[in-house]
């Protein structure tokens, strides 16, 4: 069975399925009273030394950069249908403010499956003279099957992943799966995650659940969250669960409400094949190219080099494989900031001498893996988490979705159709529980701030539109081309604005907009 390389199975942020229903089941939080449930919101956070709380060497040098951050372990219900049962521990760091706190600004990265300890500890320097770091202590946490916490999801080894063998998704590229690969899958991440029931309760609902316990351990009357990219559909149905706890939302590199996994795989793709023809144009300037000089030939130049790959592939000398699922991958992982355009290029042309390591060290910044070859969990819990989000699809449906694809963005298309894709969540134990549109006809929610940039290449801007619109809140346009903008500290306009938002609750004018 051929597979995708790291950075290919894990693009397709927020899911990988195609249609189902549609209709939105808003779960409403257990009651406070329920005897069962409140004594995890009593509970008393025990904070400590991070260094026992790293899954990676970068996060051990991350967590213990600074004496001041502390660690501790939230307990809450492995499922909330049975709180007096299995219960599962979420890690998190906290970065205390530089002066008196107004509360917790509680952090997800993205993902699903990014882990947000590290986003705390990491935005505490890079924004050390920041308003936030004096006004909030930074709370970032590792959602249920992410990171640190546990039960953690896990699916596949480091070296199975170094091989080419950690495939989640044959959507794009050159893989081709059986109903018995599928559930050999789920079989595999179900025996090393720790059982069926772990797999069935990853969703984003049971997160939001978490996140209130959160708030109520931390001593917040309402929760101050910043959340990027899938941190948006976690915000979103949070403010949908718990619309009276919010005091605010800054929510970054929006997923659309409304649109079905289908139709967003369909804009998130064409965004792709947009950023991918800017880059080879902007290549095209040089006489040296490697997609070569006429922009409109730059898919056609890139299949010459990357389709031999296929039956060719490159193995280093450590094992690591380079075919064509591994080559356009790291194209993706790349896309996602214009800044790293020159060494896109610059790596697919170094195929062509079998030269493979430009396009490794992206797929390695992308997905995580240290010099010591130690992967985080990300792209195995972000298939967990979207097989509990996703809506599922027959495997002609899943096939004519694949054609889609293949049609929007051609630079994804290995050359071998369609036919073989399928849907790799279709044993899954546990069936969807988020539901289309979600985070819709809330009240009692106060404003909230969505950023939307105009050259997004993963999340579209009309997906932040369709979002600020969908919660009532307020909008804010950033002009450029990148993936999420909010807390890395590059933009003067941008901080500003989420800072007032934030620390005073003022909202920036109508059609605001800033500029990269």
């Amino acid at each position: 069975m051929p597979v995708l390389a790291l950075v290919a199975a894990t693009l397709l942020t927020l899911g990988a399925c195609s249609s189902g229903p549609t209709t939105s089941h808003a779960l409403q939080p257990e009651p406070e009273s329920s005897v069962e449930l409140q004594r995890f919101y009593d509970q008393d956070l025990v904070f400590g030394a991070c260094e026992d709380y790293a899954t990676t060497a970068a996060d051990q040098a991350v967590f213990t950069s600074d004496p001041e951050f502390r660690c501790a372990r939230l307990e809450v219900p492995l499922d909330y249908d049975e709180p007096s049962a299995e219960t599962a521990q979420i890690a998190l760091l906290e970065a205390p403010a530089r002066g008196e706190p107004l509360g917790s600004l509680v952090l997800n990265p993205g993902g699903p499956g990014g882990a947000g300890m590290s986003m705390a500890a990491v935005g505490a320097t890079t924004l050390a003279e920041s308003p936030l770091t004096a006004n909030f202590d930074l709370i970032g946490f590792d959602p249920r099957g992410v990171g640190a916490s546990t039960p953690a999801i896990d699916c596949f080894t480091d070296a199975e992943t170094d091989a080419g063998e950690a495939a989640t998704t044959v959507l794009t590229g050159s893989g081709s799966w059986t109903e018995d690969d599928t559930r050999a899958l789920v079989d595999q991440c179900s025996q090393r995650s720790g059982g069926d029931e772990v797999l069935a309760g990853v969703g984003t609902r049971d997160a939001a659940r978490d996140m209130d316990i959160l708030r109520a351990a931390l001593g917040d009357d309402k929760l101050s969250y910043l959340g990027r990219s899938y941190g948006t559909r976690l915000g979103a149905v949070y403010a949908e669960m718990f619309p009276t706890n919010v005091r605010a939302l800054v929510l970054d590199g929006a997923a659309d409400p409304h649109l079905g996994t289908a139709e967003r795989r369909i804009t998130q793709f064409t965004a792709f094949q947009d950023s991918f023809d800017a880059m080879a144009a902007e290549c095209a300037k040089d006489p040296e190219c490697p997609l070569g000089t006429d922009p409109s030939k730059a898919v056609e130049v890139f299949h010459s080099i990357t389709r031999p790959l296929i039956e060719n592939p490159i193995i280093t000398t450590d094992g690591r494989r380079m075919d064509f699922d591994a080559a356009y991958g790291a194209v993706i992982a790349g896309l996602y900031d214009s800044r790293v355009w020159p060494a896109i290029t610059k790596g697919i042309g170094e195929l062509r001498s079998g030269a493979p390591e430009t396009l490794l060290r992206i797929t390695d910044a992308f997905g995580g893996r240290g010099e010591d070859g130690v992967y985080p969990n990300f792209p195995e819990a972000n298939f967990a988490i979207n097989c509990m989000d996703e809506q599922r699809s027959t495997p002609e449906q899943e096939v004519e979705l694949k054609r889609r694809i293949q049609e929007a963005a051609p630079f994804t298309d290995a050359g071998r159709g369609p036919d073989g894709a399928r849907d790799p969540c279709e044993s899954w134990p546990a069936e969807p529980t988020l539901s289309y549109p979600y985070a819709t006809d809330i009240n009692g929610l106060p404003d909230t701030l969505t950023i939307s940039i105009t050259g997004d290449p993963a999340t579209p801007y009309e997906a932040g539109v369709s979002l600020a619109d969908t919660l009532g809140g307020s909008l804010l346009t950033v002009d450029g081309d990148q993936h999420t903008i909010a807390f890395d500290g590059t933009s003067d306009c941008v901080d500003a604005i989420v800072a007032d938002y934030l620390i005073d609750l003022a909202s920036p004018p109508e059609h605001s907009r800033c500029g990269l």
